[in-house]
């Protein structure tokens, strides 16, 4: 009897193995397809009342930036994002901040550019572009890096000094790949 569960359980670990391998091997192949993924639908509303989406901006590098001004994450990030506008603008970065903290945040906006020099575009998105990148996560900040051609190639959820240097890491791999 016992000859007979030690194959049983031989017979089953040579079974598993392999599905296990598969099921890892699709997994790393979902992840790495999920970050290059196109640009989602919808657009934004500028504080000029324009409207603007991802395509206006082919041929540039772009960071779209969910962010709200009482966030202190969101507000720990934003000296790295105006940094990088300032010093990858030439190059065609354009960063683009999002205002995702509600009806009340939105009078806050001014104020906030002000007070950290905010020289990229601030905007506030329609419900259809915050529910496509934010619908499984809505943690803020959460920053989207896109190459030039608009496909998405990174995501940052959060912020820390690590996610920073990784952010401007991935800014200037895209900035120096594909057309200029």
């Amino acid at each position: 009897m016992n000859s007979r569960i030690k194959n049983t359980t031989v017979y089953r670990a040579r079974l598993i193995a392999p599905a296990l391998t598969v099921i890892v091997l699709c997994s790393a192949l979902a992840l790495t397809s999920c970050t290059r993924r196109p640009a989602a639908r919808g657009s934004w509303t500028l504080d000029n009342n324009q409207r603007a989406q991802l395509a206006d901006y082919k041929g540039k590098v772009v960071v779209l930036d969910f962010y709200a001004t009482w966030c202190e994450p969101c507000r720990a990030e934003t000296p790295r994002l105006v940094e990088l506008q300032r010093q990858y603008a030439a190059q065609g970065l354009q960063v683009i901040g999002l205002n995702v903290g509600g009806e009340d945040d939105r009078e806050q906006v001014p104020a906030y550019a002000k007070e950290f020099g905010i020289q990229y575009p601030l905007a506030f998105p329609d419900d259809e572009l915050a529910d496509d990148y934010l619908a499984d996560n809505q943690n803020i900040p959460q920053a989207f890096v896109f190459d030039r051609s608009g496909n998405m190639g990174k995501r940052f959820v959060g912020y820390s000094n690590n996610s920073g240097a990784e952010l401007e890491r991935v800014v200037k791999a895209s900035l120096t790949s594909g057309p200029q």
